[in-house]
């Protein structure tokens, strides 16, 4: 839980600005740029950054300056990535989580205590965390459930803890708190100590996912679940060259017009492309240790979005 002056603290968070020179990229540019650097990033370990191949070092401060540049306007970045439809989504996901409800109001470590112990990741803005929060509060009458909040960039971190000023659960509320932290390795979050590990459209800007999936393995408890809602792949060919066309083609250009940063916005129309596909991703899901159900994902809006969940086995259990 942060104190009081740490929140005052992130509310007051760095802020960073993309580097003017970053070039604008159309679909067809992006892939020849990745072609062309690929070779010179070959002489240490690389990832993708949309369609650039960087150095893995590179990585989380590319991603950090995109973030640190739309996080106070997130939301409207959302809206125009789904066309408004990542509302619905964001609803479904957290209902089908339903928190607070029986099944862990009495946890494995401590039976005398009530409520679940969350952990939303990337979840800076606190957009997913408040809808849990809300949901355990009058849904399922769980007043001890909790959320922390982790993000690897301090700007978001700022707009969330912001925006919980207004809310129920602002300090002194012991009920929601805010770290910075990297999903890959949360050392200060202790093992098997979490009921409910959430990541909402953020998995697929980590530099190493596979570790990322690990590490929420880690602090799971046997029986905590693993849930993720990330952009996929359209299912319908038709639905999805319409798409994907109106994604490079239009939300580029109204982020240039709308939040004067074309750059961040090319980004991630980028990566949602760069993402694996549903089936890729279960069976990562899967190679980390999580029982998942049936395919292991469920499309939403055709497949536009999708929501993975996986299930720590408990102990002894095969």
């Amino acid at each position: 839980m942060v104190s009081r002056s740490l929140w005052t603290g992130v509310a007051r968070g760095p802020s960073r600005q993309l580097h003017p020179s970053t070039p604008y990229r159309c679909f067809s540019c992006s892939i020849r740029l990745n072609q062309d650097t690929q070779s010179s990033a070959r002489s240490e370990a690389t990832t993708h950054f949309g369609y650039e191949t960087i150095a893995e070092s590179q990585k989380a401060s590319r991603v950090g300056e995109v973030f640190t540049s739309v996080a106070s306007s997130y939301d409207t970045m959302n809206d125009l990535m789904s066309l408004g439809i990542h509302r619905l989504w964001k609803d479904h996901f957290v209902r089908s989580l339903n928190p607070g409800s029986h099944p862990h109001s009495l946890t494995p470590s401590n039976p005398s205590t009530r409520g679940w112990t969350i952990l939303d990741v990337a979840g800076g803005t606190g957009d997913i965390a408040l809808r849990l929060l809300d949901h355990a509060t009058h849904i399922n009458h769980s007043p001890h459930t909790r959320v922390t909040v982790a993000d690897i960039n301090a700007a978001m971190l700022a707009e969330g803890a912001r925006r919980s000023l207004s809310t129920p659960y602002a300090p002194p509320s012991p009920r929601l708190a805010f770290v910075l932290a990297d999903a890959e390795h949360m050392p200060t979050i202790p093992s098997a100590s979490i009921d409910l590990y959430t990541v909402a459209f953020g998995i697929r800007n980590f530099t190493d996912k596979r570790r990322a999936l690990r590490e929420a393995w880690r602090v799971l408890r046997p029986g905590g679940v693993f849930a993720c809602l990330e952009f996929g792949r359209v299912q319908n060919a038709l639905l999805g060259a319409v798409y994907k066309r109106w994604s490079f083609s239009a939300i580029p250009l109204i982020g240039q017009l709308v939040a004067a940063d074309r750059a961040s916005y090319q980004y991630l129309v980028e990566s949602i492309e760069r993402f694996p596909a549903q089936p890729e991703f279960a069976d990562m899901v899967r190679e980390a240790g999580f029982v998942t159900a049936g395919r292991g994902w469920e499309d939403l809006s055709g497949g536009i979005a999708a929501i993975h969940k996986g299930v720590k086995p408990l102990e002894g259990s095969t």
